[in-house]
């Protein structure tokens, strides 16, 4: 089953441009499939991420994981993380299970409808989906949102407060 229909763009290449950082993975790999351990039905496992090379003047950060190939207009989000310190570069395997982190940072609802990592899940026999897992540097501690904040909420704070965007592309497929 194809649901024959072009790629969607980048769309990160639709937003006010920003500054770039590094982001690297022990878990997955740009360009490479994710694992079932990152799939929704699978393991459901958000990654780890490290990053490093952001600008001097971060004051925090917000980790997303964005499907722009889902057969929606709106794609599909599968992590909101908001509000992380500026101390904080790195998540382990597993980070996106609960609601609230130690640190004070939270998730919103991803549109599986919980506040947390929601992995892979394109439809049996699409074409192979892009996940992109970026994290945002912003120039403020935290963003003026709370954990019932929509990711386009979310998404529209960012652009007024993004100062560089580190991008992961993993993709997914599940055969027919």
């Amino acid at each position: 089953m194809s649901l024959d229909r072009p790629v969607a763009p980048d769309p990160y290449e639709l937003l006010p441009k920003a500054g770039t950082f590094t982001v690297t993975s022990t878990d997955v790999a740009d360009g490479e499939a994710l694992s079932d351990e990152h799939a929704f039905a699978v393991g459901n496992t958000s990654p780890q991420l490290s990053w490093s090379g952001f600008p001097e003047e971060t004051k925090g950060f917000v980790v997303t994981c964005f499907d722009p190939d889902a057969p929606t207009v709106s794609g599909f989000w599968h992590w909101v993380l908001v509000n992380l310190p500026a101390t904080v570069t790195s998540l382990d395997t597993g980070a996106g299970a609960t609601e609230r982190l130690d640190n004070g940072a939270f998730h919103v609802r991803n549109d599986f409808g919980s506040k947390s990592y929601g992995g892979a899940a394109p439809p049996a026999g699409d074409q192979v989906h892009r996940y992109y897992f970026v994290v945002h540097a912003i120039d403020v501690e935290a963003l003026d949102v709370d954990a019932d904040a929509t990711p386009a909420v979310v998404g529209f704070n960012l652009a007024f407060h993004t100062l560089a965007r580190a991008i992961l592309t993993p993709t997914y497929q599940i055969s027919e």
